[in-house]
């Protein structure tokens, strides 16, 4: 007997926005500060905002014939700029203001434009443990018998500010956390939720303000490379809860290049011998990931790409004896003004020897906090709607993260072409748009 098939979704099936979106962040730092203060000069008309897919992409509807090419935001029913508010959590206390001074993202002018609506949004306290970011001391932050006391202050935050929002999304921007990988206390949310009660020192901090939204039913996106949702017991409580969850690691400047380079060196048979890359940086997250421990997160995340998008176990001639190395160092004069150095040895027909050499000198919560933005309003779409809600990891995401997560068995997708087809594959299949497969013969037939 075949098995039914599920109804093809339609755009009557969301739930309309409606209200206030409301905006969690633990660790509102450069990122979060650059993401907050961005929204408001879009708000205002003193920018554009560039970065970002939501806002500024389009997506075809159709076949190239019919130029049916609307905005995504005017396609899909996201959240409109105007309906977001934000708050969140902090170690260093002050107001948004004072934390983008520091931060020293944004030019001092273009913050004196939006002073006092960065001066009323004052940070929560945070939960915070110095064991997980040892080059960090807290100023202000939470005081709770264990951590399931800590937790369920985080939560008491989530339901004050759901008296003032409509529904609310949580994302990680705070710092990297030590390396560290699964342990009984991760497997089971039972466990888990034990591991609270008894304190367990394996339970970090940003697993805290995860295990508070998802028991609140509030999707939770990580821009960190930490452990955090990548366990069995959140993910269960993530389905069990309808609050979807995402990738890790927001992908900005290195990752996102190689995530270009990479599927064009694949498309065109070149071989790679070697890929070395270093980082210089002088931001609080360079300050942090100057730590041997917090490093090795970032390292292991980062090093997953070219692996996943170069198969090497199916293209041995070309990928098989790869070197990859990734640094990072600690430089303070750049300040948030990062600089990535890739030295690529190829080779071409023949075998004869190649190399490219990219230098690429970003500003990293520039391309972070647009990163943020559409991670928020697509994860607020997702809850609204049903045929993804319950499905706890959104892959269609991926396209934010340097290490996207999957369904257990199933390896992510680096290619950021082909995840830009799925996040906009996503968009049409909930809409009740025909997907979009480029194959075009129709295009030459009789």
């Amino acid at each position: 007997m075949s098995t039914p098939q599920a109804a093809q979704p339609t755009a009557a099936d969301i739930t309309p926005h409606k209200g206030k979106l409301g905006i969690m962040i633990p660790g509102m730092g450069a990122v979060a500060t650059t993401l907050i203060a961005g929204v408001e000069a879009v708000r205002r008309g003193f920018a554009q905002p560039i970065g970002s897919m939501s806002q500024m992409g389009t997506i075809r509807l159709g076949k190239r014939t019919d130029d049916r090419t609307p905005l995504i935001k005017d396609f899909a029913p996201l959240a409109p700029l105007e309906d977001l508010v934000f708050t969140g959590w902090d170690i260093f206390g002050g107001n948004l203001y004072d934390a983008a001074k520091t931060a020293a993202v944004l030019d001092r002018d273009q913050l004196d434009q939006m002073k006092p609506f960065l001066e009323s949004i004052e940070p929560m306290p945070a939960a915070f443990e110095e064991r997980y970011v040892k080059r960090l001391t807290a100023k202000d932050k939470k005081v709770g018998k264990n951590k399931c006391d800590l937790a369920n202050q985080i939560r008491n935050d989530i339901a004050e500010f759901k008296t003032k929002t409509d529904r609310q999304v949580m994302i990680w921007c705070g710092s990297t956390e030590i390396y560290h990988e699964p342990k009984a206390v991760h497997q089971t949310l039972e466990a888990f939720e034990k591991g609270l009660v008894e304190d367990d020192p394996d339970i970090a901090p940003s697993m805290l303000y995860a295990w508070a939204a998802l028991k609140e039913g509030i999707p939770f996106a990580n821009g960190a490379p930490n452990l955090t949702v990548d366990i069995p017991a959140l993910q269960e409580l993530s389905k069990k809860m309808n609050a979807p969850i995402c990738g890790k690691d927001f992908k900005t400047g290195q990752t996102f290049i190689k995530t270009v380079l990479a599927p064009g060196f694949k498309a065109r048979q070149l071989g790679v011998s070697g890929w070395y890359s270093t980082n210089i940086l002088g931001n609080r997250d360079g300050e942090v990931l100057d730590d041997p421990d917090n490093f090795k997160t970032k390292e292991v995340s980062k090093l997953g790409v070219l692996e996943h998008i170069f198969q090497p176990e199916k293209n041995p001639a070309l990928y098989g004896d790869i070197f990859h190395k990734v640094r990072i160092n600690y430089y303070p004069p750049r300040g948030d003004n990062k600089e990535g150095w890739d030295n690529i040895d190829i080779f071409g027909w023949l075998g004869y020897p190649m190399q490219i050499k990219v230098d690429f000198l970003c500003r990293d919560s520039i391309l972070a906090a647009p990163l943020a933005l559409d991670l928020c309003l697509f994860m607020d779409l997702a809850a609204r709607t049903p045929a993804l809600r319950g499905l706890g990891i959104q892959e269609w995401l991926s396209f934010y993260f340097k290490d996207p997560d999957t369904a257990p068995g199933v390896y992510p997708e680096h290619d950021l072409f082909i995840q830009s087809m799925k996040l906009k594959n996503t968009l049409r299949h909930i809409m009740g748009e025909p997907l979009i497969t480029h194959l075009g013969l129709d295009y030459y037939g009789e």
